[in-house]
């Protein structure tokens, strides 16, 4: 049997019981922590909470060599991540493949940021677009996508909710202020390109930091007001809002700390 445990958002505790449960009675645990991570706990921590070790495995041997299939035809395994096992990650193909091989599966969700920072922003979830991340770019690496996705989601009236790259081998979590940073140089190639744009400094953004915590930021303003703001240690993303019902302006005004003036023209 596989099963895939989803650890939810920030740190043990948000680990369900049947996902406990699941753990302390598998034979073997992998863990893949590239696609998502528990900020808030150490693997020592988890693996105190459910006595046993766990085997963590790089990207090459989750993607490629798909090592836990060959335990799973005869003991029971588990392959844990943070948030859901099915979102932000490509483990719906495991199922499939699992399904080819003659395993047995079986997937313990967990909370995932998809649907808390929509919820934390204060902002209606039928009215998301298209998600969008925002890579850390290279020299020959800056793609313009995320930028041209918010602007798609902006004129169907749509917010946005923007994910930041984590780079967790490497220790590196993306902040609002560099995801932001990132859309005003966009901004700036475009228009040098000749380009109309509908994102700039001026546009209203939420910053959202360690979802799940007992000390969660959710702050609204102009993204140059936000550029400077101190969000803390990660996990970090941002959400574009379209235009406002006046019970989201609302909460962030009461909640996310919005100025009054600055969301008028939002609804």
């Amino acid at each position: 049997m596989l099963y895939l445990v989803g650890l939810g958002l920030f740190d043990e505790k948000d680990i369900s019981i049947k996902g406990l449960e699941t753990l302390k009675k598998a034979d073997l645990i992998y863990a893949e922590f590239f696609t998502s991570n528990l900020f808030g706990s150490s693997l020592k921590t988890i693996e105190r909470l459910i006595g046993k070790e766990i085997i963590v495995l790089n990207r090459e041997e989750v993607e490629e060599e798909n090592i836990f299939f060959k335990e799973a035809k005869h003991k029971n395994v588990a392959l844990i991540t943070g948030g859901d096992p099915l979102i932000a990650t490509t483990h719906s193909d495991f199922l499939v493949e699992a399904k080819n091989k003659g395993i047995n599966t079986s997937i313990i969700h967990g909370s995932s940021i998809l649907s808390s920072a929509p919820g934390i922003s204060g902002l209606q979830a039928y009215k998301f677009g298209k998600v969008t991340t925002i890579p850390f770019p290279d020299e020959n690496f800056f793609p313009h996508s995320p930028y041209l996705a918010i602007e798609e989601n902006l004129k169907n009236n749509a917010h946005t909710l923007v994910l930041l790259d984590i780079q967790a081998h490497k220790n590196r979590y993306m902040s609002v202020n560099q995801g932001l940073e990132y859309l005003i140089k966009v901004k700036e190639e475009l228009i040098g390109t000749g380009q109309d744009v509908s994102i700039d400094e001026n546009t209203l953004a939420i910053g959202i930091a360690r979802v799940g915590s007992s000390d969660v930021i959710v702050k609204a303003d102009k993204i140059d007001n936000l550029l400077n703001f101190d969000f803390g240690s990660p996990l970090h993303c941002i959400v574009i809002p379209s235009k406002l019902h006046i019970v989201e302006a609302e909460y962030l005004i009461a909640i996310a700390g919005a100025d009054n003036g600055i969301l008028q023209e939002y609804y």
